[in-house]
């Protein structure tokens, strides 16, 4: 059974990936917990945990079955086997150089123009209101017009179910997103996930 699988670490956007297959980027700030949700969603650990915000500067690729992220029998109808996940640099870092902010936008703007991207996995951790930074990202993909964007909220453990309910219809009031394209996660507890893996999954269905 295919496994998934890391490709290789790009400082540039414009990498040729072969085989050609569907991609889904995922992106959210330093510390929102993007490496624990990626191993939690394809159950296996390919994206290393870093105590260290910042480090990663680099366009990380996973090659991914899809049967691992929405089972074999939903995978069957779909027009492709495995797809690419497309790991970008958090963001945030108040250490980080001009140089890097710079370098950072570039690599955002060029990966979500490529060609074979289906969507976007946004990761913010839901008990925080949006920062200047994301703020910044939301123009980002705004001004991507064919981007489809999915709002994975993360650390849905760290509230109550009452507190949880609240910041996710603050959150996607503020976000403009419909409820469909808006999913509370957690990585320690599984929560969401179920949900995060079909949102995916109606993603790259479109793929040709």
């Amino acid at each position: 059974m295919l496994r998934p699988s890391f490709i290789g670490s790009f400082p540039r956007a414009d990498v040729l990936l072969d085989p050609p297959l569907p991609e889904v980027a995922f992106v959210g700030r330093s510390n929102v917990g993007k490496s624990s949700l990626l191993n939690a969603l394809v159950g296996r650990r390919i994206a290393k945990t870093s105590g260290t915000p910042g480090k990663t500067r680099a366009l990380n690729v996973f090659l991914v079955p899809v049967a691992q992220i929405v089972g074999a029998q939903h995978a069957a109808p779909l027009p492709h086997a495995t797809m690419y996940f497309l790991d970008l640099p958090g963001y945030g870092y108040a250490r980080v150089g001009k140089a890097q902010r710079g370098a950072f936008r570039g690599l955002v703007k060029h990966t979500l123009r490529r060609d074979r991207l289906q969507g976007v996995v946004w990761l913010l951790d839901i008990r925080h209101p949006l920062s200047a930074e994301d703020q910044a990202m939301q123009d980002a993909l705004a001004e991507e017009e064919k981007t489809r964007v999915l709002a994975a909220l993360t650390k849905g453990d760290k509230l109550s179910p009452g507190k949880r309910s609240t910041r996710e219809r603050e959150l996607r009031d503020e976000l403009g997103l419909p409820e469909d394209q808006v999913v509370v996660t957690s990585a320690k507890t599984g929560e969401g996930l179920v949900e995060l893996r079909e949102a995916i999954a109606g993603l790259i269905g479109s793929a040709e």
